[in-house]
């Protein structure tokens, strides 16, 4: 296989850093970094500040460890969500999913991964302490598993409910309209929404 050839070392650089983003091969790669050079520079200017602002800047919610400009996300300290249900998800793309079908009203939880000994994540890495926490407050009522239906999932969720089980709070999860193996943050957001209305109790099996 041929080297791509460059005829300037600073473009070649720029192609190295677009190809590290996920799904940008190097042809991508060099097509934006292209695009990127024909237009004006104070655009390209704006395009790294938003960049290197929002690296800097962005914070994540000392409540739900979803992102936020504030301490506080939006949604947690929104009084009109129901704090009684909280939604127990992998990743803040999910939460944006779940948002997006306008179907669920309370607060989330951002696990910030799954459990995976093949990846060697386990528990302690999530952010699964700090929910057993919240429940701990005698203030929700309902926890909502939205997870994967995958392996990682569904092992992450048993080990939820078990931690869960001594507190008197629902444990339901999101019904199987999602087909087994599909993440969230791709399904559609009627099909989301639905098994959202219609979870199910969690049976911890």
């Amino acid at each position: 296989m041929m080297t791509q050839t460059y005829p300037s070392q600073l473009l070649e650089r720029a192609v190295q850093e677009f190809a590290k983003l996920p799904g940008i091969g190097r042809k991508t790669a060099l097509r934006l970094v292209l695009y990127m050079l024909r237009q004006d520079s104070s655009d390209v200017e704006q395009f790294a500040s938003a960049v290197t602002t929002m690296k800097r800047e962005i914070k994540f919610c000392h409540v739900c460890h979803n992102i936020s400009d504030q301490d506080i996300c939006p949604i947690c300290s929104d009084v009109r969500r129901d704090a009684s249900m909280i939604c127990v998800v992998e990743n803040i793309q999910d939460v944006m999913a779940i948002e997006n079908t306008q179907q669920f009203h309370g607060l989330y939880h951002v696990l910030g991964g799954l459990i995976s000994p093949m990846d060697g994540i386990g528990p302690s890495d999530l952010e699964i302490s700090s929910l057993v926490q919240r429940v701990e407050t005698g203030e929700v009522k309902e926890v909502i598993m939205a997870l994967s239906s995958t392996m990682e999932g569904d092992t992450t969720a048993f080990y939820v409910f078990r931690k869960l089980a001594s507190f008197d709070v629902k444990v339901s999860m999101i019904a199987r309209g999602i087909s087994v193996g599909n993440e969230l943050e791709y399904t559609d957001e009627v099909t989301l929404g639905r098994s959202i209305l219609n979870r199910t109790p969690f049976e911890g099996k």
